[in-house]
C-alpha cells in the first residue's frame, strides 16, 4: 500500500509551518517530516529522515517544489534520488504526481519549461 509522506520546510524560526502541515494533512499525508533550515543549506535532516522511513512506492508530498530545492539543479538531483529509491513525488501547487506515467510527463514538461526560463 502506498503511503503519502509530507515534507514541510521553512527557512527561519520566524516562519510558520502550520499552513504547510494543514495542506499536507488534507492531501492525505500520514506523517509529516519537517526542517527549519535555509534553502541554501542542502543538509536537511527531516528530508533525510523521510527518505529513510519511506518504502518503495510511497509518495513524498510537498506543498511547492521549492520546498525540496532552491535551484533547478538541486531539485532535479533530489527527484532523481527519489526515483532511485522508488519514492514518488507529489507537489500540490504544481499538481505533479510522478507515481503515474502522466504525472512523470507533467514533471518533465515542468522541468523543460523551467530550463527554458533559465536560458
Amino acid at each position: 500500500m502506498t503511503d503519502i509522506l509530507g515534507y514541510a520546510r521553512v527557512s527561519t524560526q520566524q516562519q510558520d509551518l502550520d499552513s504547510q502541515r494543514h495542506r499536507l494533512t488534507k492531501a492525505g499525508a500520514i506523517r509529516i517530516f519537517e526542517d527549519v533550515i535555509s534553502g541554501k543549506i542542502f543538509d536537511r535532516p527531516g528530508l533525510e529522515e523521510l527518505i529513510a522511513y519511506a518504502r518503495p512506492n510511497d509518495l513524498l508530498c510537498v506543498v511547492r517544489l521549492d520546498r525540496l530545492g532552491r535551484s533547478l539543479k538541486e531539485l532535479l538531483e533530489t527527484v532523481e534520488y527519489l526515483k532511485e529509491c522508488k519514492i514518488g513525488l507529489m507537489s500540490l501547487e504544481e499538481k505533479i504526481d510522478t507515481s503515474s506515467a502522466a504525472g512523470e510527463l507533467v514533471f518533465h514538461a515542468y522541468r523543460q519549461h523551467s530550463c527554458e526560463k533559465v536560458l
